[in-house]
């Protein structure tokens, strides 16, 4: 069984957790670990975990809200922690006291009962990541923190039974707020982040039968509402707003099973 829940998704903190299990055997990756220890721990509990039930980290890439805490969990956990080259040279080249596992593109791997399968992305940082998770019989994909989508993109979300997809902004939000110039063409540009529209755009391209969970993620608090976000991805896949979840700042996601 495969199933995932959002600790938190937003410019001030971004976790996931990836679960698979077989019989007595479980596996748990945490995917970006962008909050402080205390609060890290908070949101774990609130899934009804603790840190030593993770068996692994991986860092997307290198912001404050993906890269956080990863260092001082895995070093205080002995967790090791996946990121590509690019990612832990522009955190610095920290030394990850023997836990770090450099990843790269379409370097499968596994942990456990999970196999994971990391792909680049476009956005503005140094060799950013997403991923393809799968427990062998279904996949759920992680995709957050991109300005559009590549074949590339898509052709690692195809099959997926479960997507977790970014919805950062309304483009008519972005336009009006009070974002400085500069700011509002980063975020909305080519590797920044991703429109309503473009995830729906995504969504409609990968959907496939078997689809059954799509949910939103990474809003923008300024730029972007919840419904906007749903009503986007629904009609792009035909589903009712109601289907689509919504990984919030402050709450994240209940578990959802792939």
């Amino acid at each position: 069984m495969l199933r995932f829940t959002s600790l938190g998704s937003g410019s001030s903190g971004n976790a996931t957790v990836v679960e698979a299990r077989n019989g007595a055997r479980t596996s748990r990756l945490l995917v970006d670990c962008g909050f402080g220890l205390k609060q890290l721990d908070q949101r774990l509990s609130r899934a009804q975990l603790c840190a030593a039930d993770l068996d692994g980290i991986f860092v997307t890439h290198e912001h404050g809200d993906h890269l956080g805490s990863a260092r001082a969990l895995s070093l205080r956990e002995r967790l090791p922690v996946w990121m590509s080259q690019g990612t832990h040279a522009a955190a610095g080249c920290p030394d990850m006291g023997g836990m770090l596992q450099l990843a790269g593109d379409a370097s499968t791997f596994a942990l456990g009962e999970l196999e994971v399968i990391p792909f680049t992305v476009p956005h503005d940082a140094r060799e950013p990541l997403q991923l393809r998770c799968s427990d062998g019989d279904r996949s759920l994909g992680i995709l957050t923190d991109l300005g559009h989508a590549t074949a590339h993109v898509l052709q690692h979300l195809t099959g997926c039974e479960a997507i977790l997809l970014e919805c950062n902004h309304d483009l008519e939000l972005l336009a009006n707020s009070n974002y400085h110039p500069a700011l509002k063409k980063r975020v909305g540009g080519r590797y920044g982040h991703l429109c309503n529209a473009d995830a729906a755009a995504i969504a409609g391209a990968v959907q496939h039968p078997r689809l059954a969970t799509v949910v939103a993620a990474h809003l923008s608090a300024q730029n972007n509402r919840p419904e906007l976000a749903q009503a986007a991805l629904a009609h792009a896949l035909g589903w009712d707003a109601h289907q689509i979840g919504v990984a919030t700042q402050s709450d994240g996601s209940p578990w959802l099973v792939v």
